[in-house]
């Protein structure tokens, strides 16, 4: 499988507080990446690299096997191919569920209206929301935000997804319903990375699973390996300390 994301030797720093430390990882194509740890281990931090929010203060970051030169580089176009869903909506609250999935199609892409139209119906079809499309997003729950976040995102037909921590802002019970929506991208084979508190979501849905604390990788690997028999002592701690 080709990588559709590499990166060697990252690091990040806020003043005098270094959040990433020698970060190696890559993500291969089709495959769903789920990086767990501790608040402040500098998970988002890692998301918010990969996208080009945050400016790292060395290392490299290459997609499809070409290196990614901050200073030279056209980013919004590098962005355009990179889909995030944070954890709050960000829906344009005087827009249509509909005329927000359209939105970066027809200003981005110069997208035809029929066609971006079209196209958002599919996606919202595709996360459940087909009978939500005339509503405005204070008519949604938390749950049905999130879900036309999700297909606002794919409507850009990204080479990837990245979710960070999607679920966090739901109650319990819309929880479910957000993370069904991302296991059925994962079926489909959407190359996707996502930082998550939901152990269940990253056992049944991950291909891998990277554990972080305080800036570094200290373990990765299948669900099995990391959940079943953890190697490193901080990764056992940790998984102790969520299954009390």
């Amino acid at each position: 499988m080709n990588e559709v994301i590499d990166v060697q030797a990252l690091n990040k720093s806020f003043g005098e507080l270094q959040v990433l430390k020698d970060i190696h990882f890559n993500v291969k194509e089709g495959e769903v990446v789920v990086i767990i740890g501790a608040s402040g281990s500098g998970k988002s931090t890692l998301l918010r690299c990969l996208n080009f929010l945050e400016m790292k203060d060395s290392g490299e970051i290459s997609l499809h096997g070409k290196r990614v030169d901050e200073r030279k580089d056209k980013l919004n176009e590098i962005r355009q191919n990179i889909g995030m869903v944070f954890q709050q909506f960000n829906l344009f609250p005087h827009k249509t569920v509909l005329e927000n999935v359209m939105e970066a199609p027809l200003q981005v892409r110069k997208m035809e209206k029929d066609k971006a139209a079209h196209k958002a119906r599919e996606l919202l079809n595709k996360v459940g929301l087909s009978d939500k499309e005339d509503v405005f997003p204070n008519r949604l729950s938390g749950g049905q935000k999130q879900r036309v976040a999700i297909a606002r995102a794919l409507a850009m037909n990204p080479l990837i997804m990245l979710f960070d921590e999607p679920t966090s802002a739901l109650d319990p019970e819309l929880i479910g319903e957000v993370l069904q929506t991302m296991k059925d991208l994962a079926k489909e084979g959407m190359t996707m990375v996502a930082v998550t508190h939901e152990m269940r979501f990253a056992r049944e849905a991950a291909d891998r699973v990277v554990y972080m604390h305080d800036g570094r990788i200290v373990e990765e690997g299948t669900p099995e390996e990391i959940f079943e028999h953890p190697q490193n002592d901080r990764t056992k701690q940790f998984l102790q300390s969520i299954y009390v």
